[in-house]
């Protein structure tokens, strides 16, 4: 939908005489200035932008803006051009959000809120960062969303192996955790069942034997014992 706005210019002022949203022929008075404005939903993709989020780290985050001119007045007076005033405004409020929030939670353990999980959060923030900074133009934001979020390719690698490590660190807990509770009802039940008699020191070179059987990452090969236990 597009709208015609007629305009007195004075040396002194300027002032919105008629306003025309329907269609159809008029009048106009040739000592008026005719702007001509555009009423539907915009959107745009910022360029991939290159900061440092809460932690110092160099990220690149681009989003996704859907605007539309609300109040045509501002628009046509109280910014130069609002389509570029919309565009450079957007990019000030994403290097704002990202460097008031960390990517992650491995870099802030305590942080409320992440680029990488914050979700509705994070969309909140840009949303209200950017409708403070286009109200004096007229602008409204339908929708703002991160399109893209990544380390910067100079750090990428390392923070990938960092992610690998913390996986790993965490499957090997979770393996051990899970070994000694075998050993344990494997103990228990033995005793229970009065299968064998085992003194601390088989106890020890059993459950040792175990740990390495469950924790492995390789299958394990049995040796058979033709003596007795001592032997």
């Amino acid at each position: 939908m597009w709208l015609h706005q007629c305009v007195k210019q004075n040396s002194s002022s300027k002032q919105i005489i008629y306003t025309a949203k329907e269609n159809g022929l008029r009048f106009v008075n040739p000592l008026f200035k005719k702007t001509r404005l555009s009423l539907r939903v915009n959107n745009f993709e910022s360029n991939k932008l290159k900061v440092n989020d809460k932690m110092g780290n160099p990220i690149e985050i681009a989003a996704v803006i859907v605007w539309q001119v609300s109040d045509t007045y501002k628009a046509t007076f109280e910014v130069t051009n609002y389509t570029e005033y919309v565009k450079i405004q957007s990019e000030s409020a994403i290097r704002h959000l990202a460097t008031t929030c960390p990517y992650d939670q491995m870099e802030d353990a305590h942080a409320d809120i992440t680029l990488r999980d914050g979700g509705e959060k994070v969309t909140a923030l840009l949303e209200s960062e950017l409708f403070e900074r286009l109200a004096r133009s007229g602008i409204v934001i339908k929708e703002a969303r991160i399109s893209h979020l990544a380390y910067a390719p100079e750090i990428a690698g390392a923070m990938l192996q960092r992610q690998q490590a913390t996986a790993i660190v965490a499957a090997r807990f979770k393996i051990v955790e899970g070994a000694v509770g075998m050993v344990e009802l494997a103990l228990e039940m033995l005793s229970k069942k009065d299968i064998v008699h085992l003194d601390e020191e088989k106890k020890a070179a059993m459950v040792s034997n175990l740990m390495v059987v469950l924790c492995g990452e390789k299958a394990a090969t049995p040796v058979l014992n033709t003596g007795t236990l001592y032997q």
